[in-house]
């Protein structure tokens, strides 16, 4: 069952602010789980340098997408972005 939103919430993801925002974040999610890479590999541990690559494919795609709405959206109006 999907939960309902209110108003403003809706606007603000959707909203250029919005979109800064959640990029901003999915930016510092990518960087603290490089990190967390860089510690695996540091161990010689395959298996937790996997999983922290694993771990970062989603954050990766999050970011993407955000950045793709960002570009759509200064494509389609250009004077306002």
């Amino acid at each position: 069952m999907a939960r309902k939103r209110s108003g403003s919430a809706k606007g603000m993801r959707g909203g250029k602010a919005g979109l800064a925002l959640s990029l901003g974040s999915s930016v510092l999610s990518v960087v603290r789980a490089s990190k967390q890479v860089r510690r695996a590999r540091g161990t010689h541990d395959k298996l937790n340098t996997v999983d922290a690559v694993a771990g970062m494919l989603p954050l990766i795609t999050s970011a993407a997408l955000v950045l793709r709405q960002l570009r759509g959206r200064k494509r389609d109006n250009p004077e306002t972005a």
